[in-house]
């Protein structure tokens, strides 16, 4: 589209207005948007044709549209993530990554789906509705940012910005058949992100390609003054990396295989595609070897002590006193502050951030806080050091993204621990904070929908994940014969 652009086949009014209609004719069946924004977008493309038209483009994705998470603070648009408790809460100020895209002159198309306050591993727990999978609509796109995944994978937009707190850009990539990223925590500005839990949430970019990622990624990232957390450091070259690896060419590259990521509990059509894929890095000049992270095993039930306890800090910001919604307790004449905030948090949460919230009291309570807490930070400096000492081995750690494919709508609903356990494989790159991608790498043979291959890196050197993730890439579509959305059911109307 950029190139197009470039060359004056096209318009970023024509293209905004394509992936309008897209969302017209498809988002009834997807649901992948909350809000979206015709007029605004319109408008914003119509100031990228006239920047084209005087040849001062504002970046090479000038005019190319955009789809964000609704979990970021956009001005003039409705920032609910997901939640009654902030239904019509309309933010006063843009996040930075936000600002960054209106600076580059992205058209933001609107505002995507997600689970509650990020809550979740399939957007079923959004209170306005799930998102369905492109591919097979009865099943979930992954969570909890599967409205951007669901957004990409069926052309209603061609680049989406996403959350990743656990894995919510990567396993929603896995089973859409589309690129997640997650940056290194701090290489992109988490200001206007609403927080879930602050020190693993990081925003990313959700895409159709490495390439695209790269593009997105090199837009949002870098040092931001409004962050406490932004890394004060240059990013490594990402378009630069992925331009490389799309030649194909790993050799001197040391990857290691993650043990303790693979095995029991892993679909078997999930690890066949995985073994493949390592196959192609092998055949593409890499050096493969096994690398053990032993303290991985114990990564799923620290970052179900670690997420609950931020996130039940976090969201008793919301009150009933300030903004959102204010609901006054039934039969009371004369409610106390204390009754109003129980009645409207009764009323505006869903059960899975109130599962969170009472979960993460109870940690931080007293008697319990090291116990608990204390005790599940020790293991997440366990679980760092595993990846600096594989480090020390090898260039880069790769994983399946998710065990298996997607499943079905409300099969795992009633199962809490069974929903946690598709982050198995993602959840140990945001508690050490280092960056990751997922890569499609093919449909498993039991149902045919899409699997993911993960990438993990040191921190700040996410130019690694765009080079393997090209180069991998790269051998899979030579294979396929083009594009693994190629073979995605076709959904009337999409902006193909």
């Amino acid at each position: 589209m950029a190139r197009a652009l470039a060359a004056g086949e096209t318009t970023s009014v024509e293209l905004t207005r394509a992936a309008l209609d897209a969302i017209a004719a498809v988002d009834g069946l997807v649901h992948a948007y909350l809000h979206v924004d015709a007029e605004g977008a319109l408008a914003q493309a119509a100031e990228s044709d006239a920047r084209r038209a005087a040849g001062t483009p504002a970046s090479a994705l000038d005019g190319v549209p955009v789809a964000v998470k609704d979990v970021l603070a956009t001005t003039g648009l409705p920032t609910t993530c997901g939640s009654k408790i902030l239904e019509g809460w309309l933010p006063p100020y843009d996040a930075t990554v936000v600002t960054r895209l209106k600076a580059a002159g992205l058209p933001i198309l609107g505002k995507t789906n997600m689970d509650e306050f990020a809550m979740g591993s399939s957007t079923e727990h959004s209170a306005y509705g799930p998102t369905h999978n492109p591919w097979d609509l009865e099943r979930i796109p992954g969570g909890s940012g599967g409205g951007s995944a669901a957004a990409v994978a069926s052309f209603q937009a061609p680049l989406a910005l996403g959350t990743d707190t656990g894995g919510s850009i990567r396993q929603p990539g896995a089973v859409t058949g589309t690129v997640g990223v997650k940056p290194t925590y701090g290489g992109v500005s988490r200001y206007g992100l609403v927080a879930m839990a602050n020190s693993l949430d990081q925003v990313g970019p959700v895409t159709r390609t490495v390439l695209d990622a790269a593009l997105l990624h090199e837009i949002i990232g870098g040092h931001d003054p409004l962050d406490s957390t932004s890394v004060d450091q240059p990013l490594p070259p990402l378009v630069e990396a992925a331009r490389q690896g799309a030649a194909g060419d790993l050799s001197g590259l040391k990857v290691g295989v993650v043990t303790e990521l693979s095995g029991e509990g892993y679909q078997p059509g999930v690890l066949a595609r995985f073994n493949e894929s390592v196959e192609l890095l092998v055949q593409a000049g890499a050096e493969v070897v096994e690398v053990s992270c032993p303290n991985f095993v114990h990564a799923l039930a620290t970052y179900y002590l670690v997420m609950p306890c931020e996130a039940s800090s976090n969201l008793a910001k919301f009150d009933a006193m300030r903004y959102g919604l204010r609901v006054l307790p039934e039969g009371v004449e004369s409610p106390s502050a204390e009754e109003v905030m129980r009645a409207t948090r009764d009323a505006g949460f869903g059960d899975e951030v109130k599962r969170r919230i009472i979960l993460g009291t109870y940690a931080l309570s007293s008697g319990y806080y090291d116990a608990y807490y204390g005790t599940a930070q020790r293991v997440r400096t366990l679980i760092s050091r595993d990846f600096e000492a594989a480090f020390e081995k090898v260039d880069v750690l790769v994983s399946p993204t998710s065990p298996t494919t997607a499943f079905k709508l409300g099969e795992k609903l009633d199962d809490p621990l069974a929903m946690y356990l598709n982050d198995l494989a993602t959840i140990p790159a945001n508690l050490a904070g280092v960056p990751g991608i997922s890569v499609p790498s093919g449909l498993a043979d039991e149902d045919g929908l899409p699997t993911g291959f993960q990438v993990l890196a040191p921190a700040l050197a996410d130019d690694r994940l765009y080079r393997v993730g090209a180069a991998l890439e790269a051998a899979l579509e030579k294979q396929w014969g083009g594009p693994l959305l190629d073979k995605a059911p076709t959904l009337e109307g999409a902006a193909r």
